[in-house]
């Protein structure tokens, strides 16, 4: 196990900074859990950090911060159960390509694989599903290091109330260590990318929804263009996109040309509504078939600040309708499209979409843009809606907030205070979303 004296921390977005007294990169699960009871001896906090891809301080500490950069790799294929048990900090980008070449793959999965498996499914991350929830949703068992130093395993045969709670844990419950994940033979997903009006994709939003296994869009501020995507399982066979328009379309328009775009927005405001209106139409429809992972993520390369709610799927479109109104009667300027996507409901303590039918709102601005009065006014109509913000993306609520918007959010702190009676796990962050 290595060890270091704690030098800056910095998140993805970088608007989150932390100094930690100490780093530790435990190699196995018993190394953690030795750093775990030391940590407590010298009266310290300990969290585990993975990527940074958060916008949110749920890792930072100025205790002991734990890098899972050693904990990484696949413990086993089981294809009797139809699982995979990957240790806690392995890449998102390496689970998929392993299954892959193994002829498997997960269900359903958000769009970018950068983070750690441990880091994704602690907050919530999701992609958009009419019948497959978020990454937390198809985990199996989970093991994790509670704040007395043992290992303890979930499932739901083993120790159901914490596995109830502890797939998506905020890291208040413990450190996870490794994970158990349902996966199933690799498939097709063909992919239909289409420009749409913004009147028609909000009138038709349930329908696109129900017909589609996975749907969602992107809305450009400042103009009345959207761009769709619906996947859907497909007999194949496959068709990628080709080489020059899968660069053309990921790398130029989506990184490259999207970073030049952003950064002359933040540069000179005024010039956002005219690019966004040129941009916005540039985008023309393509469809193509290739396997889950190749057609859910996508490379982000330009870097950015987000907020993102999770309200009943009926409220959706009239919310969204009003973050138009907001951004047409503002000052505002927002180079970033605003994307939408759905969830089934699920049975996770602390899921955004724990017992209901779920759609995201998410709004983001480029890396350095002043985003405090465009997320506010955007929060303050998500919460009149019941809305649930996304644990790692940026949002103002708080713990009275969540004891109204989760049914279960009592179960979640009363398992908490059984876990970790001392906050060993704690932060500024989880006070605030949790009480003390």
């Amino acid at each position: 196990m290595s060890g270091a004296n704690g030098s800056t921390w910095r998140n993805w977005a970088g608007n989150v900074t932390a100094r930690p007294t100490r780093e530790v990169s435990p190699a196995s699960a018993a190394e953690l859990a030795e750093a775990v009871r030391r940590a407590a001896e010298q009266g310290l906090t300990v969290k585990a950090v993975g990527t940074g891809h958060s916008f949110t301080a749920t890792a930072a500490t100025d205790g002991v911060l734990i890098r899972p950069d050693l904990l990484t790799g696949i413990r086993e294929i089981d294809r009797a159960a139809m699982s995979v048990t990957v240790e806690a900090g392995t890449p998102l980008k390496r689970l998929n390509a392993v299954l892959a070449r193994e002829g498997l793959s997960l269900t359903n999965m958000g769009d970018i694989m950068e983070q750690t498996v441990a880091g994704a499914t602690s907050t919530g991350t999701h992609g958009t599903g009419r019948d497959s929830a978020s990454i937390a949703a198809q985990i199996t068992a989970l093991e994790l290091v509670t704040a007395d130093g043992s290992l303890l395993t979930c499932s739901e045969k083993e120790n159901p109330e914490v596995f109830a709670a502890a797939r998506i844990g905020l890291g208040a419950l413990g450190i996870v260590t490794a994970i158990t994940f349902a996966v199933e033979p690799v498939f097709l997903l063909t992919a239909r990318e289409e420009p749409m009006t913004f009147d028609q994709v909000t009138a038709d939003f349930e329908e696109l929804c129900t017909e589609n296994e996975h749907f969602e869009f992107y809305w450009f501020p400042h103009t009345g263009n959207c761009n769709t995507k619906r996947n859907n399982r497909s007999a194949g066979p496959a068709a990628p996109p080709g080489k020059v328009r899968g660069w053309i379309d990921d790398e130029f328009m989506s990184n490259g040309l999207f970073q030049v775009v952003c950064s002359l927005g933040r540069a000179v405001p005024a010039t956002i509504p005219a690019v966004a209106k040129v941009s916005s139409r540039a985008l023309s429809a393509r469809t193509y078939t290739d396997i889950p992972y190749k057609v859910f993520t996508s490379p982000r390369r330009v870097r950015f600040v987000e907020m993102e709610y999770a309200l009943p799927r009926e409220a959706a479109v009239g919310a969204l309708r009003e973050v138009k109104a907001l951004v047409e009667r503002s000052p505002l300027r927002v180079s970033f499209p605003v994307e939408v996507r759905t969830a089934p409901a699920d049975d996770i303590a602390l899921s955004t979409a724990s017992g209901r039918e779920t759609a995201y709102i998410a709004v983001h601005m480029y890396r350095g843009t002043p985003y405090q009065a465009y997320f506010t006014a955007v929060e303050r109509i998500m919460t009149a809606h019941a809305g649930r913000p996304h644990w790692g993306k940026i949002h103002t609520r708080d713990a009275a907030y969540f004891a109204e918007v989760y049914p279960r959010f009592t179960e979640f702190t009363a398992l908490r205070d059984r876990l970790d009676p001392d906050r060993r796990f704690a932060n500024a962050y989880l006070r605030r979303v949790l009480g003390d």
